[in-house]
């Protein structure tokens, strides 16, 4: 996922899309906990992915967008 598609997306979207990588991180993290997971990296990736979104969400309120 690229800044440049997040930052086509409103803000509702994004908002979204924050709440479902919130929750695969949870659950990729609880899995960890209990077993092993097939691709550990898969978390350090959504993390960033999450990262992004964050900063467009934020770009997005500091101009001023209604959700």
């Amino acid at each position: 996922m690229k800044a440049a598609e997040l930052r086509e997306k409103s803000l509702k979207e994004l908002i979204e899309e924050e709440k479902r990588l919130r929750e695969e991180i949870f659950k990729l993290n609880m899995r960890k906990g209990l077993e092993q997971i097939d691709n550990p990296h898969k978390i350090r990736s959504l993390r960033k992915d999450l990262a992004r979104v964050l900063t467009v969400k934020n770009e997005k309120l500091k101009k001023g967008e209604q959700v």
